[in-house]
């Protein structure tokens, strides 16, 4: 983009007027994650928390050495917790294994259920084994979604050890619930999984049914 182009945006980021701030952050989207991250820094204590959350996921879209390092500091110190939610999301976006640490701290440390719930959904994203243990504790969470963010990571780092623990929600009276276990099951290559997924066909709930189908043709595919 043209250095114009580039100080245009970055005026546009210090106008009082929110919308000008919200469309000159937006437009950073074609913008070399380089040139991009500098800007998008201007606004990471801006008085909007709109404007704010916008800025904190874009950092994960714009990878640059120094996203991790201000990510990891917002998940660990930032006051308000839609802006700790929005780093843990973030690092998930971003796929540094070196996120694995601070997510996992900010999953039992944490005390509102929101950052927990990124947490754990960002744990599944970066694929690392190693989110046995506090996925599982996840499941027994008090917050449904947290138990969804669980299944769905198990899922995702494809801990075929876990079936056993999620296989326990299949009768959950909530259908995500249900979705997510027969979305999750699609990755555990499993006789078990199979059998699972053949019940869950059968669901009253055409996305759990639809779910099932999909996963069950993803695992024979495999076979």
């Amino acid at each position: 983009m043209a250095d114009s182009s580039i100080e245009e945006i970055s005026a546009q980021l210090e106008s009082s007027n929110l919308r000008d701030r919200m469309v000159a952050l937006a437009s950073l989207r074609n913008v070399p994650a380089e040139d991009a991250v500098p800007l998008i820094k201007k606004v990471l204590d801006d008085e909007s928390l709109q404007l704010r959350s916008m800025a904190i996921f874009a950092l994960g879209v714009k990878q640059t050495a120094e996203c991790y390092s201000i990510l990891v500091q917002t998940l660990e110190t930032d006051p308000d917790y839609g802006i700790r939610a929005d780093a843990a999301g973030a690092l998930g976006y971003l796929g540094d294994i070196r996120g694995f640490e601070p997510l996992v701290r900010a999953f039992y440390e944490d005390t509102d259920w929101l950052v927990r719930f990124s947490a754990a959904v960002s744990l599944g994203n970066l694929k690392d084994p190693r989110a046995h243990e506090v996925l599982i504790k996840a499941l027994d969470s008090e917050e449904v979604v947290v138990q969804q963010a669980a299944i769905a990571a198990l899922g995702e780092i494809k801990d075929i050890s876990a079936i056993d623990d999620i296989l326990r929600f299949a009768q959950s009276d909530d259908w995500l619930v249900r979705q997510r276990l027969a979305e999750a099951l699609g990755h555990l290559q499993s006789p078990k999984s199979i059998s699972a997924l053949k019940y869950l066909e059968k669901d009253s709930h055409s996305h759990v049914s639809e779910a099932a189908r999909i996963s069950l043709q993803r695992l024979e595919a495999e076979q």
